[in-house]
């Protein structure tokens, strides 16, 4: 097979010329174009695409960190990353770091030696510096989902705070006053914002006479079920609605009122957040706060085809997509204690 030495040696040029005249950074004059292209047909000769991007200086290939491609979340949100990808002609290299701090570092270090065009980033913990120093050193790079707070780099996210308020406002318009939040942390962006939310939508209707309870941890499965286990362990003074944060927590959350005995909403309302997974299957449907997760996916691509230098005395880029509220089954009036 011919490579681009023979060409140039065919054609009586050096290889620097038929690589720069390839990819459309020299103009030739007809004569020297003429014994190029001659020399290709005569030879064959069919470009390494691999070489002539790099030679472009680019790869036309996009790096995906997330912390896992198991939950619906995470694997919608892949999939539509890797759709759009497709539309735009790129190639998208995929690594799932288990959500471990250790397993983020070690991918951005290697993606930073090999050579890719930017970087879509999404953790499921609190950052800190060592990460946001290193995403802040990796070159074009958007931060999606959630937060890294010293990361410089533009950044998307969902409406969480405006997710948690329509939350609150539903369940306090639906008569509860005595509700139980389970969700992140205060440290990372989706709890903070989801709870602030939640507590002022809540409070607008029901006044600061409203309890709320709050549950943090993590965004799993195992979560869900221990904080139903928690709750159906209580004999007294139970909340009388929960909402819980997301999918994971949703599904946990069920199966352990369920092996309690306990039934939604006759005992206890239930509101989600995500609707990624399959809540309009469960017995009752789960109303939910649905996030856009296959438009965050496609945005993500845009932002990071459309980003430019960063300024370092400007705050960084963040943009916000809308949620909406899916209303099904599983939220009630309070039971009535006798």
């Amino acid at each position: 097979m011919a490579n681009l030495q023979d060409v140039a040696k065919a054609a009586g040029v050096s290889k620097t010329t038929v690589s720069r005249y390839l990819n459309g950074s020299l103009e030739l004059p007809a004569k020297t174009a003429e014994a190029i292209d001659a020399a290709i047909r005569r030879l064959e000769y069919v470009p390494n695409p691999h070489a002539r991007r790099l030679s472009l200086g680019r790869s036309d290939t996009i790096a995906l960190v997330v912390p896992d491609i198991a939950s619906p979340f995470f694997a919608t949100f892949v999939a539509a990353v890797e759709a759009e990808a497709d539309k735009q002609g790129l190639s998208l290299a995929l690594h799932a770091t288990l959500n471990r701090p250790d397993r983020e570092i070690t991918y951005l270090d290697r993606i930073r030696q090999g050579h890719v065009d930017g970087l879509i980033f999404v953790t499921n913990h609190a950052g800190n510096a060592a990460l946001a120093a290193k995403l802040n050193s990796a070159g074009p790079c958007v931060v999606v989902d959630e937060d890294v707070a010293e990361a410089r780099v533009p950044k998307l996210f969902c409406d969480n705070e405006q997710g948690g308020y329509l939350a609150g406002r539903y369940l306090a318009e639906a008569g509860h006053r005595h509700v139980l939040f389970i969700g992140g942390i205060d440290q990372m962006i989706s709890g903070a914002r989801r709870f602030r939310g939640f507590e002022r939508g809540l409070r607008e209707v029901a006044g600061e006479t409203a309890k709320i309870e709050r549950s943090c941890g993590t965004y799993t499965f195992e979560a869900g079920r221990e904080a139903g286990r928690r709750f159906a362990a209580r004999t007294q003074a139970r909340p009388t609605a929960i909402f819980a944060t997301s999918d994971e927590l949703v599904i946990g959350l069920y199966e352990a009122l369920g092996e309690a005995g306990l039934v939604v909403p006759r005992d206890v309302s239930v509101m989600g957040f995500d609707d990624v997974g399959p809540l309009h299957l469960f017995a009752p449907a789960v109303t939910a706060i649905r996030q856009p997760v296959r438009e965050l996916g496609k945005r993500a691509l845009e932002l990071l085809l459309d980003a430019r230098p960063v300024d370092p005395a400007k705050p960084p880029a963040e943009a916000l997509l809308p949620v909406t509220l899916v209303e099904r089954h599983s939220v009630g009036p309070p039971p009535v204690v006798p």
